[in-house]
């Protein structure tokens, strides 16, 4: 009987060892939240309070050079749910629009359908924007209204009460949704497969809070690890702060809006320690991209508020400020509390550091453009994690970073920002631009000219990535579409 009593009693703590080797995993995604949106992160420039991530900082580690894999949304989705870049699919600039094909192939490895293969319980709260299509309705949600206010209305509000999606999240590895597919059709709320309330966008945010906090309480006793990808509507257009923070910026309902967002990662922050999951949980934070300028950043700036620190441009941009981003992870036990990391990171690293956690080898077809950064999570790791990250701009055009070295294809901004590159052409300035970051962060002296065999490099290395099909060890892979690195003034391949 005693030897049966510590064969059960090692059999218990072999279970309980292996329990601990997969922690619950939140993601949360801010929507166009800048850099210079988090206050420890901006603290000269920054002047709205984010004491929630703040917090969040502090009993983690902050990575101060970690990038979204595109400078604005839908693209950057794409790259963190499945590790590879989405210019290697079929959308190669912008993002999509309506309810249309999605983007994830239904064959390819996700990062939910990866972790559900470990036995995880998998959920999506909030915004998907990687397309879905609506049973017998066109691309807007529409089901035959054929005069132009109704299609409009109909447009804005996304998809009807009872509409339904056999494509949507739950095909794509998670177990369950709740959410809305973008911020041009917020009001039509999905659980699952289909449209189950219609609300108003100012009613988005509070509501995803709400669920995300039922889904962790209830998991205070499940037997499953969970993972959890909550990508907010905030502080994205529509900026519609509740009635409860509006005015508590100074800064008018953009600052409001940031402040709401820092309270739902409080909320999210508060729900697992009371749940008596906080140490069980590896919990990260970043944004799709940078801050937009529809915050009416000239109006920030002039008060003293910079969204995207002291880097240069906004969310679009091939520069810094379109897609350097706030990169926060608390891992109790794991990652030493207040840490900072330097290393170079982007968003796609998400799925090959989990499954470096889970010690699953990933196949060759799947997260090509994923590296774990579980080395730098446990404090391992001196060195650079990876070789190089690719940079893409609303339009297209492409950028690649390497140590201090940033190589930008394109003349101007390659987005929103002043000059685009039709005015930069215009104004004759060279065809490409190259900084080094280590002395010119806000990317103000173009050094191309000087630096000729860095440009060649720099292209050759692209140039081999796009080629290979994945910039990762492994057999080379196919793109869905064909690539080309230079854009000509129209925005076009050539």
């Amino acid at each position: 009987m005693k030897r049966l009593l510590i064969i059960l009693s090692l059999l218990g703590c072999l279970a309980a060892q292996a329990a601990s080797n997969k922690p619950n995993i939140v993601v949360v995604l801010a929507d166009d939240l800048g850099y210079g949106d988090v206050q420890c992160l901006n603290p000269q420039h920054g002047k709205i309070k984010t004491p929630n991530l703040d917090r969040l900082a502090s009993q983690g580690m902050t990575f101060t050079d970690a990038h979204s894999g595109s400078s604005v949304c839908t693209p950057t989705r794409y790259g963190l749910l499945t590790g590879r870049y989405a210019w290697r699919t079929r959308l190669q600039n912008g993002v999509l629009d309506g309810y249309v094909e999605p983007l994830i192939a239904a064959q390819r490895l996700t990062l939910p359908s990866m972790l559900k293969q470990q036995g995880y319980q998998t959920a999506c709260i909030g915004k998907w924007h990687l397309g879905f299509t609506i049973e017998g309705a066109d691309k807007t949600g529409n089901s035959g209204k054929k005069d132009a206010k109704a299609k409009q209305e109909n447009k804005l509000m996304g998809a009807p009460l009872g509409a339904i999606t056999k494509d949507g999240p739950t095909t794509r590895g998670f177990d369950t949704f709740y959410g809305f597919h973008h911020a041009r059709m917020m009001k039509s709320v999905f659980e699952n497969d289909r449209v189950t309330q219609i609300v108003e966008p100012v009613d988005m945010l509070p509501s995803l809070v709400k669920n995300t906090r039922a889904y962790l309480l209830k998991q205070a006793n499940a037997k499953k690890p969970f993972f959890l990808y909550m990508p907010l509507s905030s502080p994205h257009t529509p900026i519609v702060p509740s009635k409860e923070w509006q005015g508590k910026s100074g800064l008018g309902d953009y600052g409001d809006f940031v402040m709401e967002t820092d309270w739902a990662v409080g909320e999210v922050m508060g729900a697992l320690k009371e749940a008596g999951l906080e140490d069980d949980t590896l919990i990260i934070f970043s944004s799709d991209n940078g801050c937009s300028p529809q915050a009416g950043t000239p109006k920030l700036e002039a008060q003293g508020h910079f969204a995207s620190a002291q880097y240069r441009g906004y969310k679009s941009d091939i520069w810094d400020g379109g897609h350097r981003v706030p990169f926060l992870v608390r891992w109790p036990g794991k990652v030493k509390a207040g840490t900072e990391c330097d290393k170079l990171i982007c968003l796609t690293d998400i799925m090959a550091t989990c499954a470096d956690i889970l010690s699953v080898k990933l196949p060759d077809n799947a997260g090509e453009d994923s590296v774990s950064i579980l080395p730098a999570l446990l404090g391992r790791e001196q060195v650079p994690l990876r070789e190089a990250v690719v940079h893409h701009s609303i339009s297209g055009q492409f950028a690649v970073r390497q140590s201090s070295w940033k190589l930008e294809l394109c003349p101007g901004s390659g987005g929103w920002s002043k000059p685009g590159d039709n005015e930069a052409r215009k104004q004759g300035l060279p065809a490409i631009q190259l900084y080094d970051l280590k002395s010119d962060i806000a990317e103000t002296r173009n050094v191309q000219a000087e630096n000729p065999e860095v440009v060649a490099r720099l292209t050759r290395l692209l140039e081999d990535q796009v080629a290979n099909g994945r910039s990762t060890p492994g057999a080379k892979q196919t793109n869905d579409a064909k690539v080309q690195i230079i854009k000509s003034p129209g925005g076009k391949s050539k």
